[in-house]
């Protein structure tokens, strides 16, 4: 799914730009309800609760793609395996021996 949205041209900095876009649209739409239908503060909040589940989503979908963006397809784990052996040296040189 996240090579999907990267192919549409979306990045993280995108999603957590919607994810605050969101939060901002929540106090709108319940402002804008509030004043403009007759159903009251109920309604209201609804919408605002609505629009306002959004935000958690986009932040984590930019939390996802950042981190897709960092390691690729590897994950960190195989982007890192080629310093194993490097790292074995070293804490094997920096023990004292004798």
């Amino acid at each position: 799914m996240l090579n999907a949205l990267r192919k549409k041209g979306l990045s993280s900095r995108v999603m957590y730009a919607m994810g605050f876009g969101s939060i901002g649209l929540t106090v709108v739409s319940w402002m804008a309800s509030k004043k403009m239908e007759a159903a009251g503060v109920d309604r209201a909040d609804r919408w605002g609760l609505f629009i306002g589940e959004w935000a958690p989503t986009f932040f984590a979908l930019g939390t996802a793609m950042r981190l897709e963006e960092q390691w690729g397809d590897t994950g960190p784990h195989e982007a890192m395996a080629h310093m194993k052996d490097t790292v074995k040296d070293k804490a094997r040189d920096a023990v004292p021996t004798g």
